[in-house]
């Protein structure tokens, strides 16, 4: 006896969509997860000075990404 099984284009949508979402989300905590506290001891090593402007520049970068959005949607 062989059994058939069917699918269904929405079925067929919904593991596209999963794909398309697991995936990057799977590589951001990789890449956060793992490399936090090495960035951490690095930033300690360096000193106070290395700190302060490591933060400037995430923060800046964030602005700017935030920006790049919100001039899309206008």
């Amino acid at each position: 006896m062989t059994y058939r099984i069917i699918t269904t284009q929405a079925d067929e949508l919904q593991t596209y969509q999963m794909k398309k979402i697991v995936i990057p989300v799977a590589i951001f905590m990789i890449a956060t997860l793992f490399t936090s506290c090495t960035a951490i001891a690095g930033i300690f090593k360096a000193g106070a000075a290395v700190g302060i402007l490591a933060v400037v520049i995430v923060i800046a970068i964030i602005i700017w990404i935030i920006s790049l959005f919100r001039g899309k949607s206008n």
